[in-house]
């Protein structure tokens, strides 16, 4: 009998474990068929370009990275401008279309490249460093912002700029590379004047492994003080497994699957698709800032600059609660303060919410024992759309004179470097404009029928809170 019950139950094992192994086979092949099933690759997604800077390029300098820039932008131009397979003029939203409604050229400077503006009356120099498939344009307001106090540099991260392709092979190496020329250029320029950094989303933490990086190996810290803006220091956990689906991509020879979006590339200075790879590239990275903060200890943090970090509560891009468990709750009392932006408390949109996004924090925010400053923008009350600040610290109340847009019920990770004026990202229509305007699209009709998913279209892509950030940010960049 006992050898009758121990045969049945190794036949019930092996039964259950091809079952299992039938069902996560069949899955796995339904995942596949069904991200291979997208929209065709274009030139665009498939064209290598061979002039990008990487870490162990033959790159000393940061004239030297401009030089090698230039070449890259001739070899896009070459590969597909001037390419006879590049998309017909009908194209009319193709930023890779010369004279469409996304053609970069309309904008009177070319927003996807390194700049430098010098003033040689500056008494201090601002660094400012966008994110993962991101350009310069990113930072251009807080560029124009600074640039009759002084010294800016807005630095084109590799892999961007260019071609969506740029990033499937690209490392968080090759970019700490690029901000290490940026820095010591910066540096060497400014001579005892201060630098000071802005960084947005993976530039953010680009900036944050500089000066980890520095503490590390003892040596001094190159910034006076670091503004954060939306900073890629925890991602979902569905990242930590990306690369399987691109690995799993190249083994089946099916190239669509080292993309986790093919989209339309109608913004002039972001790229619509999204490589498998570049989410890998934020995760890889945000581990080494892991490791580094928790390996240096609070006492060696006490060498990081002063840090000012901006970050809506609600963040489909990176994790906010990182931000706060992972770097805030980690940091010495030295002058940091994090200021975070909760949604439109409004009755109405309290009552359409799944779940509260302050919740998880709640408990945290009434201790109010923080070795930083926390800052919470709110509505002063569930009536009204007006907005307070209020210091967690000891619930000091600073009425900020601002309100809630209409039919706006948070921020999002895009939306906090844009001002409502931007020219591509605001809701002003201006027809004078021969370029598009994206921030004032919201096209309705039939689910399924346009490439641009509704959420996309919808989701909130400028601040109406900006001139708070830069009153803030000036606070702590001050010569």
């Amino acid at each position: 009998m006992k050898a009758i019950i121990i045969g049945s139950t190794k036949h019930l094992a092996f039964a259950l474990f091809y079952a299992s192994l039938g069902t996560s086979l069949a899955l796995i092949a339904m995942v596949v068929w069904y991200l291979n099933s997208r929209p065709d690759l274009s030139l665009w997604h498939t064209t290598e370009l061979t002039s990008e800077y990487r870490v162990h390029s033959d790159v000393s300098s940061f004239s030297e990275y401009m030089q090698l820039e230039d070449k890259l932008f001739d070899e896009l131009e070459n590969k597909i401008y001037l390419d006879a397979e590049a998309p017909q003029p009908f194209d009319v939203i193709n930023r890779y279309v010369r004279g469409s409604y996304s053609d970069p050229a309309h904008w009177s400077q070319d927003w996807n490249r390194s700049y430098e503006w010098v003033n040689a009356d500056a008494e201090f120099g601002v660094l400012l460093i966008h994110g993962m498939s991101d350009s310069p344009y990113a930072m251009s307001h807080f560029a124009k912002h600074y640039k009759d106090q002084a010294h800016v540099l807005g630095l084109r991260l590799p892999g961007h700029g260019t071609l969506p392709s740029a990033l499937t092979h690209i490392y968080w190496q090759d970019m700490a590379g690029a901000v290490a020329l940026a820095t010591a250029h910066m540096k060497q320029a400014l001579g005892e004047k201060p630098l000071y950094l802005v960084g947005f989303s993976t530039g953010a933490a680009l900036a944050l492994n500089h000066e980890l990086e520095q503490i590390a190996t003892n040596k001094g810290s190159d910034y006076a003080a670091m503004v954060l803006i939306s900073p890629a220091i925890g991602l979902p956990p569905v990242a930590a497994g990306a690369k399987w689906q691109a690995r799993l991509g190249t083994v089946l020879g099916l190239d669509k699957l080292s993309w986790n979006s093919i989209q339309a590339e109608y913004d002039p200075f972001k790229y619509g698709s999204f490589a498998v790879n570049a989410g890998d590239v934020v995760y890889q990275l945000s581990l080494r800032n892991h490791q580094l903060v928790q390996g240096l200890g609070l006492k060696a943090l006490e060498a990081l600059p002063p840090i000012l970090t901006f970050q809506s509560l609600t963040d489909d891009t990176v994790d906010t609660s990182a931000v706060i468990s992972s770097l805030y709750s980690l940091l010495p009392d030295a002058g940091h303060e994090l200021v975070l932006f909760d949604i439109n408390r409004t009755k109405v949109n309290l009552s359409l919410i799944l779940s509260d996004p302050l919740e998880p924090y709640r408990q945290m925010m009434t201790k109010g024992q923080f070795n930083y400053d926390f800052t919470l923008v709110e509505n002063l009350s569930p009536e009204s759309g007006e907005l307070q600040a209020r210091r967690l610290n000891d619930n000091k109340i600073t009425p900020l004179g601002l309100s809630w847009p209409k039919q706006v019920y948070s921020l999002s990770h895009v939306a906090l470097p844009f001002p409502r004026h931007d020219p591509l990202y605001g809701p002003i229509w201006d027809e004078k404009k021969p370029h598009i305007q994206i921030g004032t699209g919201a096209s309705r009709g039939e689910r399924g029928v346009i490439s641009v998913s509704a959420s996309e279209m919808l989701r909130q892509k400028w601040n109406p809170f900006h001139s708070y950030l830069l009153d803030k940010m000036d606070e702590v960049i001050v010569p």
